[in-house]
């Protein structure tokens, strides 16, 4: 019979994940090991501000659907996962962002020209 040892908190294993989210940015997240990486982004929207739409995480060199469990995948305490925002939404932001500060630079318009 093959036993494993788990430090579980309650029926739910615990893993602490490590989140790259830039050069040298890290943050540590708590979590359940049966949990979907969907799960992870609602909890990482809290911590980074960016909403779980504009979210793409990576595990072991691949991207992971929403839908896809932890446990499933591989992922172990300690482990690490990248985080990256999506480059369409970053760019629809920069955009939007752009063209507000473009109608701000001129707040007088001409009525009629001669």
């Amino acid at each position: 019979m093959l036993v494993q040892r788990r430090d579980c908190r309650g029926d739910v294993e615990v893993i602490t994940v490590r989140i790259a989210t830039g050069f040298s940015s890290w943050h540590e997240v708590s979590i359940g090991a049966t949990c979907t990486f969907g799960d992870l982004k609602a909890i990482l929207s809290m911590v980074t501000g960016l909403e779980p739409r504009e979210q793409r995480l990576l595990f072991r060199g691949k991207e992971r659907e929403d839908s896809d469990h932890l446990h499933m995948v591989g992922v172990r305490d300690s482990d690490k996962v990248l985080l990256l925002e999506d480059p369409a939404l970053k760019d629809m932001k920069l955009r939007a962002a752009a063209l507000a500060a473009q109608a701000v630079q001129s707040p007088y318009q001409t009525f009629i020209q001669v």
